[in-house]
């Protein structure tokens, strides 16, 4: 039996996971699944997944692939791996790829959101990041706009996690309004670690509403030009981003 190439959509909630990826004496999404997958079908695969999600970070879009020698019909996997997850993991579709699809390596552009909530919520707590304080969306919205394009966002990626080029393209990027919700969604050609959240962060501080040293668009080309990630003042919590989307 040849090698088959199985594509995964995946949601999760993040809340009580380490992250994405496999980590030592951690509990991971990826590790979660490599293990029901072994459950099914007797063998270890290795995941390779669009986005490396941070703790605590959910997804309504993950992709992910493995390559496996076995009998089962590609889209039975869906329901034969949904067994052994637990109800914070989903895999809601299961299909057979070419052979040179690559989840990471294949990607177009990736879609994050950011959820902010202006009122507080018990039972929404884990997903958004509540912030009951006036803020300007039209200010946080000339950022937004201002960083469409290529730039090179080293200031907005964690020091150790930097490469020789940080180029991203920034195809949309755009604030909204939805009830008590301030949404803000990205998309690029690839995202740096951190990355999205530094943004919002930054862009949260550019929207502050009443304080007279609120971020200027100025200052934040300042720090977009520095390269320097030192002058982060605000990196906002794990718990308000969504992968929402991967196209190939």
């Amino acid at each position: 039996m040849a090698l088959k190439n199985i594509r995964l959509d995946i949601e999760y909630d993040g809340t009580d996971y380490s992250g994405w990826q496999v980590q030592n004496n951690a509990v991971t999404i990826q590790g979660k699944i490599e293990e029901a997958i072994e459950k099914v079908t007797g063998q270890k695969a290795a995941l390779h997944a669009a986005g490396r999600t941070d703790a605590g970070v959910h997804a309504l879009g993950q992709v992910a692939n493995f390559r496996i020698d076995h009998y089962l019909p590609p889209e039975k996997y869906r329901d034969a791996i949904n067994y052994y997850l637990p109800e914070t993991i989903l895999i809601t579709g299961s299909t057979e790829v070419p052979d040179d699809f690559h989840a990471r390596k294949s990607a177009r552009s990736r879609h994050y959101r950011y959820m902010i909530g202006l009122q507080k919520s018990a039972l929404y707590f884990n997903h958004r990041w509540e912030y009951p304080f006036p803020l300007n969306m039209d200010r946080m919205n000339e950022v937004a706009d201002f960083i469409k394009g290529v730039h090179d966002f080293s200031a907005f990626c964690v020091v150790s996690s930097q490469k020789e080029n940080n180029d991203c393209e920034i195809k949309y990027s755009e604030w909204r309004m939805a009830g008590s919700l301030l949404i803000y969604e990205i998309v690029a050609n690839r995202f740096l670690h951190s990355m999205v959240r530094s943004l919002v962060g930054s862009m949260v501080e550019a929207g502050r509403e009443g304080e007279k040293d609120y971020l200027t668009l100025n200052q934040f080309k300042d720090i977009l030009k520095s390269c320097d990630h030192t002058l982060i003042k605000n990196v906002a919590p794990a718990r308000g981003l969504y992968l929402v989307a991967v196209e190939y």
